[in-house]
């Protein structure tokens, strides 16, 4: 396992694009609708305290794209991020199965989402599964959840099977 950053790569270069998808078992067609709705939802954050807008999007295994928003509270404990927000409501609508994951922020680089987002993440995704992080200039980085959350505690650790390859709904 690398501790480089990973590469930072222009969303309009189809050429890095392609390779990034065969890399991470993904078709073109997937990370770009992963983009577009990833940059529409970060439209969608509520976050009037730090202005720091933050969009996710979950895409399953069976192809259905869920997206999710941070939500902030002027008891900032209570602030919900973006990630969390998209799994929830994954969860909660019956999903399982997850192939990716998007964020994006308006910072550039492109940011990763934070430890708690990560443990989040780890509780319904494979190790191998690709964090794909976009930032305000149409540039990605990609990493694995086992890159970004290494040593990481799971469910299996407290003997709870594995739902990650349920079929989603």
């Amino acid at each position: 396992m690398s501790s480089q950053n990973p590469s930072i790569q222009p969303a309009s270069d189809d050429e890095a694009v392609s390779a990034s998808c065969a890399t991470y078992n993904l078709t073109t067609t997937e990370f770009h609708t992963l983009r577009e709705k990833v940059v529409e939802a970060k439209k969608t954050a509520y976050c009037p305290y730090s202005k720091f807008r933050v969009g996710a999007v979950l895409l399953t295994n069976s192809g259905a794209y869920i997206s999710g928003a941070n939500v902030e509270n002027a008891s900032y404990p209570v602030t919900t991020c973006a990630e969390r927000v998209a799994f929830g409501k994954a969860i909660t609508e019956g999903h399982r199965g997850f192939k990716a994951v998007a964020v994006a922020t308006d910072i550039s680089p492109p940011a990763s989402p934070c430890g708690m987002c990560r443990q989040c993440i780890r509780e319904f995704c494979d190790l191998s599964t690709p964090i794909i992080m976009f930032d305000g200039e149409e540039k990605y980085s990609i990493m694995r959840l086992e890159q970004l959350l290494p040593l990481s505690f799971g469910p299996e650790a407290l003997g709870v099977p594995s739902q990650l390859n349920s079929t989603s709904k």
